[in-house]
């Protein structure tokens, strides 16, 4: 019991801050949106996706493999070893994150669609944000394999705070001294300076990881004094080891992730060889990628939190063969992400047109369109990415890599057939086919799980009751949404009332339909305050 508290006690941390975090991201597309117009939004997401794809082949990753690799030297009290794979693995990062930020400024003419050129200015400013996040990812691995969420946590929040302000500003200043004419001009330059505030966000980020790392410096040298094991790894053998387990990992995320950057790059060149012209294809991905990706992404961070949070958990407990500890673990892992996922699913959906026009005003139908019917990318993308995270924690890179690149080859394959043959589906083929690719994950990992771990998805409470309840809450929040916006004929305050009222449905229905016992949903993210909430509304006595 106290090891699975302490797993959803790192997930909630973890959670909260990237609830915190990505809030802050959100908002701050509003203004930025209205800055940038949706062509300066499409350069700036195609330069931003590129930029996702380089940093996931440098140090993406970085988090996750150290976290495994340490964490299972510490279960064994290698804190020695531990500590030279730590030194080795920021020498690691400075080399691979250097190499990936020079392509980055000097390959954008290649990578790039021909007819997105001018995404390239934007690209060349966030290529030595791949070095700095490089870095950045060692240090967050570091104390995640510690078992301590609290460091990561701050970081991301301090990293959006500079990302948004220094975004917004950059863009300002940018296109009043450089474009003051507006036109392309106008959209190009607001594209730098949205990406300057990414470069920002990374550098306190950094800075504030190296303090704390600073502060607990005497406590780790304690750590590492402890260390009888007597065996020693040479600097070689950790090379290796950290070649051997990042390598697969690397490939894997950038598979789970290439179809983002692949779909965009179809899009982008069977659309343009369709005849449509290049700014409309820029503006509807403009939208799709600023406006419906950033909002579904918010549920989807959760997902990343509890697999960081569960990866030391579940490798430490396989290096041990604790086989029933490693399995409570997924299992709590995805119950814990279920409970936010599938209500915001439903969520999104019911109330897709009024969250866009509060959230972006600038954007068109075709954003609340996209999240009307696409929302249900939330649910299968979180269990492909906790699956995923499970097969790496149990030294199987190479089998998640190779179910990630079974679900990318037949996304690509649709999305090429889908646009050729229906090229009026415009958009929607990008949307669908990243729902296809993250479907088709899932049932390969789960089929790979039940192999090699005996892993079983508990359905009643996982997965049937939470969607009950979310259907009961998307009922109530839709009817006093719109039964308000009739009588007030406004969107604001109608749209609050329709979700908090959703959140209170919610959490009443999950209680009564799981029948979850009160001390159990105190370990949930802010799990002490739904308790109060339900005390006070008589569900719990």
């Amino acid at each position: 019991m106290a090891r699975k508290n302490n797993l959803v006690k790192n997930a909630s941390i973890l959670m909260i801050a990237i609830i915190v975090a990505r809030v802050i991201g959100l908002l701050y597309r509003r203004p930025l949106g209205q800055i940038l117009g949706t062509v300066g939004l499409g350069y700036y997401g195609y330069a931003s996706n590129l930029y996702t794809i380089l940093l996931l082949i440098s140090s993406f990753s970085i988090p996750t493999a150290l976290s495994k690799i340490i964490s299972e030297k510490m279960a064994k009290g290698e804190y020695r070893n531990s500590q030279k794979i730590f030194k080795g693995a920021l020498l690691y990062a400075v080399i691979i994150g250097g190499i990936f930020a020079l392509i980055a400024f000097f390959g954008g003419r290649i990578l790039l669609p021909g007819n997105q050129a001018n995404a390239i200015p934007a690209l060349k400013v966030l290529a030595p944000t791949i070095f700095l996040s490089a870095v950045l990812g060692v240090l967050r691995g570091y104390f995640q394999a510690h078992k301590n969420m609290t460091p990561t946590s701050v970081s991301q929040v301090i990293e959006q705070i500079f990302n948004a302000i220094v975004s917004i500003a950059a863009a300002l200043i940018l296109i009043k001294t450089l474009a003051p004419e507006g036109g392309t001009g106008r959209a190009v330059w607001g594209a730098v300076g949205g990406t300057m505030g990414t470069g920002a966000g990374v550098l306190f980020g950094l800075l504030f990881m190296w303090y704390v790392y600073g502060v607990n410096r005497k406590t780790i040298s304690r750590i590492v004094a402890r260390d009888v094991n007597g065996t020693e790894d040479s600097y070689t053998d950790i090379f290796k080891l950290i070649l051997i387990v990042v390598t697969p990992i690397i490939i894997t995320s950038f598979i789970n992730n290439a179809s983002t950057y692949l779909d965009a790059y179809l899009y982008s060149a069977l659309q343009g060889r369709a005849g449509i012209d290049s700014d409309v294809i820029s503006a509807a991905y403009g939208e799709y990628s600023n406006y419906y990706i950033p909002l579904i992404n918010i549920p989807l961070a959760l997902a990343a939190a509890s697999v960081a949070a569960m990866m030391p958990e579940v490798s430490s407990s396989y290096a041990v063969q604790r086989m029933e500890d490693a399995n409570n673990s997924v299992g709590t892992t995805i119950r814990l992400t279920m409970f936010v996922c599938l209500p915001s699913t439903v969520g999104l959906t019911v109330l897709s047109s009024p969250i866009m026009k509060i959230l972006f005003p600038a954007s068109t139908d075709l954003s609340a369109k996209l999240l009307l019917t696409g929302s249900l990318y939330v649910v299968f993308a979180a269990l492909s990415t906790i699956t995923s995270g499970v097969l790496q924690a149990i030294g199987r890179q190479k089998e998640a890599m190779i179910n990630a690149g079974i679900s990318l080859g037949i996304n690509l394959v649709f999305q090429t057939l889908v646009l050729l043959a229906v090229p009026k589906l415009d958009i929607y083929s990008v949307m669908i086919s990243n729902i296809l690719f993250s479907v088709v994950l899932c049932v390969v990992n789960d089929l790979s799980l039940k192999k090699h771990l005996g892993f079983r998805n508990e359905l009643r409470l996982t997965y049937a009751m939470p969607l009950l309840a979310s259907a009961v809450m998307a009922a109530a929040a839709a009817g006093i949404y719109y039964g308000l916006h009739i009588l007030t004929k406004q969107v604001f305050l109608p749209l609050v009332i329709a979700i908090l009222a959703g959140v209170i449905v919610y959490l009443v229905m999950y209680a009564v339909f799981t029948r979850i016992p009160e001390n159990q949903l105190r370990t949930f993210p802010m799990g002490s305050k739904m308790v109060k909430i339900l005390k006070f509304l008589h569900v719990y006595q």
